[in-house]
């Protein structure tokens, strides 16, 4: 009768002392330990144990951490999967922390590696070893959830407190020694932003202007209208400390004052389409004194509202005087006739020859403009356009178009040479200021 093949299992033994005191004798705890572990291997022969010639030892190190030369070359050898059994003393030798233990522990399952404390009986190829480890990987777990709370509850006390807790600090703000002091230069930013936002009450404006100052985030990004909305709500700059939705007074100085808070938060508290609705409201419309009828009389704006919502029309002045019928085209719905023009002057910026016309008539004023930077402020134009605010778009709109004729048939631009020209140079120059 053949005997059957047993599978050889190379067993690696890992060894530590926690002290240097002893290492230097002939034989110390690094040999006790080591052998042990080789007369528990030889044991096990009959189980096809057979011991690797690498010697794994950590002397003089602690096991409160797996910052230890012996075992992370155990565990390279682990991974490359040259062990197939890890034996040790006592589970000390391995880790003295529960968490730390069962970090080991997932590398040697993944590898299908088993680990052996030979004075202790803890084997985890028989099934009572692997009961043992659940009941310590329970408590590691446990010791987790545990830690893990001290640090929220920990995280929150200092919160109540006041106290700064890291992280990236507001705009207007710099750290030092775990408080936030204020950086004056900053802060003049984060004040006039407040300021100006109260004047103009928009994101996409105010972002706008922003930009054109060269204001940035502390890690010099680029500010958008979203990071502007996080600052405007940041109570941070009020002297509170905020954890969970409830804010605390903070050990910090405030950089805006009450007053202005509440005034900026009166507008927030008003939808961003309700403030849009109102400022157009507010603002000259798009083509005021350039939009005439097939009879020659001037398009005059107008609105009106119902059920809170706002529409806006251009009236010819025919109809105002002589009534409804008295032109072929009389009124016309105000957002339809601006988005197509806003359309033909779009499509003017990425034309070509308007391009080339517009550099010779500034490069006759300025002989150092090349028609590169020309194409390049008429097409930066065209993705700026829907961030402008609508005074900014009649202004331009005013100084790019001469008349807009109505019919019928259509829409006819005329637009002004001399206006894409003067245009083209503002745009320049904001170039320039930018860089």
């Amino acid at each position: 009768m053949t005997k059957p093949i047993v599978r050889k299992l190379r067993c690696a033994v890992y060894t530590r002392k926690s002290s240097e005191e002893g290492l230097e004798q002939e034989f110390n705890s690094l040999h006790a330990q080591r052998e042990a572990c080789e007369a528990y291997i030889a044991s096990q022969r009959s189980e096809g144990w057979v011991l690797v010639r690498d010697q794994y030892d950590d002397g003089g190190i602690s096991g409160g951490s797996l910052e230890r030369p012996g075992l992370k070359r155990l565990l390279a050898d682990v991974e490359d999967g040259l062990v197939d059994v890890v034996v040790v003393y006592k589970i000390d030798r391995l880790s003295r922390s529960l968490m730390d233990f069962s970090k080991l522990v997932e590398v040697f399952d993944r590898n299908d590696v088993t680990f052996v404390s030979v004075t202790q009986s803890f084997n985890t190829t028989t099934s009572m070893g692997r009961l043992t480890l659940n009941i310590l990987l329970s408590f590691a777990q446990f010791e987790r959830e545990v830690t893990a709370e001290r640090i929220r509850d920990k995280f929150a006390a200092s919160r109540k407190k006041g106290m700064w807790m890291g992280g990236v600090p507001p705009l207007g703000y710099e750290v030092k020694d775990r408080k936030l002091i204020i950086k004056e230069a900053d802060a003049a930013n984060v004040r006039w932003i407040f300021d100006r936002f109260l004047e103009i009450g928009s994101g996409t404006e105010l972002a706008r202007e922003v930009a054109k100052r060269g204001i940035r985030t502390p890690r010099g990004n680029r500010i958008d209208k979203k990071y502007l909305y996080r600052l405007l709500n940041n109570r941070a700059y009020i002297g509170e400390a905020v954890h969970k939705g409830n804010s605390y007074p903070g050990e910090h100085d405030a950089i805006i004052d009450r007053d202005v808070w509440d005034k900026v938060h009166a507008i927030l508290s008003v939808s961003p389409r309700k403030r849009a609705a109102r400022t157009r409201a507010d603002t000259p419309a798009l083509l005021k004194g350039l939009l005439y009828g097939p009879d020659g009389a001037a398009f005059s704006p107008t609105h009106t509202r119902k059920g809170g919502k706002l529409y806006r029309y251009y009236v010819s002045q025919t109809v105002l005087k002589h009534g409804a019928g008295s032109c072929s085209v009389g009124r016309v719905p105000a957002g339809e006739i601006e988005a197509a023009v806003i359309d033909q002057l779009r499509a003017v910026f990425r034309q070509p020859e308007i391009v080339a016309g517009t550099w010779k008539a500034t490069h006759a004023q300025d002989g150092e403009i090349t028609e590169a930077d020309a194409r390049d402020a008429l097409t930066q134009l065209d993705p700026l356009w829907d961030e402008l605010f609508p005074a900014e778009q009649a202004r331009i709109a005013a100084l790019l178009v001469e008349r807009i004729d109505i019919s019928t048939e259509g829409l006819n631009v005329r637009l002004r040479v001399d206006g894409l020209t003067g245009l083209a140079r503002e745009m320049m120059a904001d170039l320039g200021t930018a860089a």
